[in-house]
C-alpha cells in the first residue's frame, strides 16, 4: 500500500519562485488515498479527549469535516480575514511568501466556560509575565471573563510560592486580575481522586483543576533525568499531584528503563501520560508550552493537543540542546546555567546528570553551582548522612521510596561513575554529608584536587549551560 506522502503532488515555483507547493487534491483524487488521510488522523487522535474539531480554511475544511461527521464531534471553520459574517477573533501568521489572517467566530468558545491556566514555580524559567496576559486577553476577546479564570501554580513536591512570587511569575496586570493557587501536595483535602493507573499509582489532581471546561498547560521543556522530558504532562502530574501520586510515580526511576530522554518504554513517563488520561476525560487540556535559549529567550512555542505538540515539540528539544562529543572526557566542567537552575543541590542534579553523559568512568565533574538555598531538601541531607552510599540508598528506596531520598540515589549514583566536585557557596560539611569529593571557591581549586585525585587530566569538556546540554558520544 502506498504512504500518504506519495499521494501529494510538489509543484515548484508556484505561488511565487522559489516556493515549492504541496498539492493535496492528488489525494482527494484517489479513493484509496481519501480513506488512508482520514483514518491516519483518526488514528493519532485515537487517545485524546476533545470536544470539537477545528479545521482552518482550506485543508482543514477538507480533512477535518470527515472527521468531525464519523467521530460525532461539532466542527468549527477557520477561515481567511473578511469570509465569517459575525464577530471574530482573530489571528496573523507569516507565511513563506507573505502574512495572512485567519478568523473563527467569537461563540466558537461559549462565553461563561472555565479556564485553568497551570504555570511554572520559581524553579523552572518560563517566562510567564510574558505570554500570560496574551493568554488572558485572547480568552477575553472568546468571551471568558476574568472571574472565569484562574491560575494554578505547578509545585510538584516544591515549596510554596510567595505571593510576591506570583506576581512576579505571571506579571502584575495579570495578578491583579485572576486568583491563584499554590498546588500542595501534602493538603490532601486540596486534590480529587480519578482512579489509579495500570501500574498502582493512584490518581490524586488538585481541585482547582476538576471543575473547569478548559485546562491549558503552559511552561518550557527540556530534558528529564527519569522522566524523559519535561513540560507537556508533567504540569499536571507531577505538578499539581498529590504527594502520594508523586512518590508512587516516581518510584518508578528505579526501573533502567527510566531515563533521559527516553519515552517508549519508560515507566515513568508512561505512567504519567497514563494518569493523566484518567484526569482529562470529559475536559479539554491544551498546551502551551516554551522551548528557551540559554539566555532564556524563546526559540520557539509549542501549542495545540497536550500530547501530540510535545511530541513534537520534544523532537525540537534533542535538536537544539543536543551535543555531539567525539569521546567521554577525563574531565567535565560543568555550569547550570545560574539562577534558578543551580538554586540548590536538589535542582543541581539535574545538570549532574547531563554532565555524566561527557565524563568516562573513572573521570572528574567539576560542578559550578551556587546552591543559595542549601541542599533543597532535609530528606536528602538525612538519607545521605545516615546511609552513606548509593547502595544503601537505593536498597532502603526499594524497601520504602519516600520523596527527597530518591534525589539523594540521584545525586549519589552518579558518583560510582565519576568523581564531583563543587564550586559553590554550599556549606562545605553539607557537601561532604552529601558524598561530594570536595567543595570549593575557585574552579582552580577544584582542578587542583580533581588532578590530584585522577591524575593527568589530558581532555577537558566544559558545558557552560550544563542544565540544558545533553551530550551524545559520536557514533
Amino acid at each position: 500500500m502506498k504512504k500518504l506522502e506519495e499521494y501529494v503532488r510538489s509543484i515548484p515555483d508556484f505561488p511565487e519562485p522559489g516556493i515549492i507547493f504541496r498539492d493535496v487534491t492528488t489525494i482527494l483524487q484517489d479513493a484509496d488515498g481519501l480513506h488512508l488521510a482520514v483514518d491516519s488522523i483518526r488514528n493519532m487522535l485515537k487517545d485524546v479527549d476533545y470536544d470539537v474539531v477545528v479545521g482552518p480554511e482550506s485543508r482543514g475544511f477538507i480533512f477535518g469535516m470527515p472527521i468531525a461527521y464519523a467521530l460525532g464531534k461539532a466542527f468549527i471553520p477557520v477561515r481567511k480575514k473578511g469570509k465569517l459574517p459575525l464577530e471574530t477573533v482573530e489571528e496573523s501568521y507569516d507565511l513563506e511568501y507573505g502574512s495572512a489572517t485567519i478568523e473563527m467566530h467569537k461563540d466558537s468558545i461559549k462565553p461563561g466556560q472555565k479556564v485553568a491556566f497551570i504555570c511554572n514555580d520559581p524553579t523552572r524559567v518560563a517566562n510567564s509575565f510574558d505570554f500570560m496576559p496574551v493568554l488572558v486577553n485572547e480568552m477575553n476577546k472568546l468571551g471568558v471573563k476574568d472571574e472565569d479564570m484562574h491560575i494554578v501554580f505547578a509545585l510538584g513536591t516544591h515549596r510554596p510560592m510567595t505571593e510576591e512570587e506570583m506576581v512576579e511569575a505571571v506579571g502584575k496586570d495579570v495578578a491583579s486580575r485572576l486568583k491563584m493557587y499554590n498546588s500542595l501536595c501534602n493538603e490532601q483535602e486540596d486534590f480529587k481522586y480519578f482512579g489509579t493507573t495500570s501500574r498502582g499509582t493512584p490518581v490524586w489532581i488538585n481541585k482547582h483543576l476538576c471543575d473547569v471546561d478548559h485546562v491549558i498547560l503552559t511552561g518550557t521543556i527540556v530534558h528529564h533525568y527519569f522522566s524523559g522530558y519535561g513540560g507537556g504532562r508533567k504540569a499536571i502530574l507531577p505538578g499539581c499531584a498529590a504527594m502520594e501520586t508523586v512518590r508512587v510515580n516516581h518510584s518508578f526511576m528505579l526501573d533502567p528503563a527510566a531515563g533521559l530522554g527516553k519515552t517508549t518504554g519508560n515507566p515513568c513517563y508512561e505512567d504519567q501520560m497514563e494518569g493523566v488520561a484518567l484526569f482529562a476525560k470529559g475536559r479539554s487540556l491544551f498546551l502551551f508550552n516554551a522551548i528557551l535559549n540559554a539566555k532564556h529567550q524563546f526559540l520557539k512555542m509549542f501549542a495545540g493537543d497536550y500530547i501530540q505538540a510535545h511530541k513534537e515539540a520534544c523532537k525540537f528539544v534533542d535538536e537544539v540542546y543536543g551535543s555531539v562529543i567525539p569521546k567521554e572526557a577525563d574531565l567535565v566542567i560543568a555550569s547550570c546555567g545560574g539562577y534558578p537552575k543551580d538554586i540548590n543541590v536538589y535542582q543541581m542534579q539535574k545538570t549532574m546528570d547531563n554532565a555524566a553523559c561527557a565524563v568516562r568512568k573513572g573521570g572528574a565533574v567539576i560542578m559550578v553551582a551556587e546552591c543559595v538555598e542549601g541542599s533543597g531538601s532535609a530528606v536528602l541531607e538525612e538519607a545521605c548522612r545516615r546511609l552513606g552510599s548509593p547502595q544503601a540508598i537505593k536498597a532502603e528506596l526499594e524497601k520504602d521510596f519516600r520523596i527527597g531520598a530518591n534525589k539523594a540515589y540521584a545525586v549519589t549514583r552518579l558518583m560510582e561513575k565519576a568523581k564531583y566536585y563543587l564550586v559553590t557557596a554550599l556549606d562545605r560539611k553539607m557537601a561532604r554529608d552529601m558524598l561530594f569529593s570536595g567543595a570549593y571557591d575557585t574552579i582552580e581549586e577544584a582542578l587542583a584536587a580533581a588532578e590530584k585525585e585522577i591524575g593527568k587530566v589530558e581532555s577537558v569538556i566544559v558545558m557552560p549551560e550544563g542544565s540544558l546540554t545533553v551530550p551524545r558520544v559520536e557514533e
